[in-house]
């Protein structure tokens, strides 16, 4: 069972099913990039400095996957926080 947002001018916005996709696909990435970054950091280790470029990607691969991660749980809130004011 589905439940559908109207607007005021009557389209359809989002479903609850929608919103539980993108959550889930929001977690997976946040997961995968924070594995890539850990790989890349881990493997590269060696030679600890801002010109190892391959260490600095990895680092950023874990600081957005942290950010990823943040915006899917404010998506998730807000939703959830829509869902209980309509009942």
């Amino acid at each position: 069972m589905t439940t559908k947002t109207v607007t005021e001018n009557g389209s359809m916005t989002h479903t609850k099913q929608d919103v539980n996709r993108l959550i889930a696909i929001m977690t997976a990435a946040a997961w995968i990039f924070l594995g890539i970054g850990l790989l890349l950091s881990l493997f590269n280790m060696n030679h600890f400095s801002d010109r190892n470029a391959s260490l600095m990607v990895g680092i950023g691969f874990m600081v957005g996957s942290v950010h990823v991660y943040v915006i899917r749980t404010a998506i998730h809130l807000v939703h959830s926080r829509s869902e209980s004011q309509e009942k």
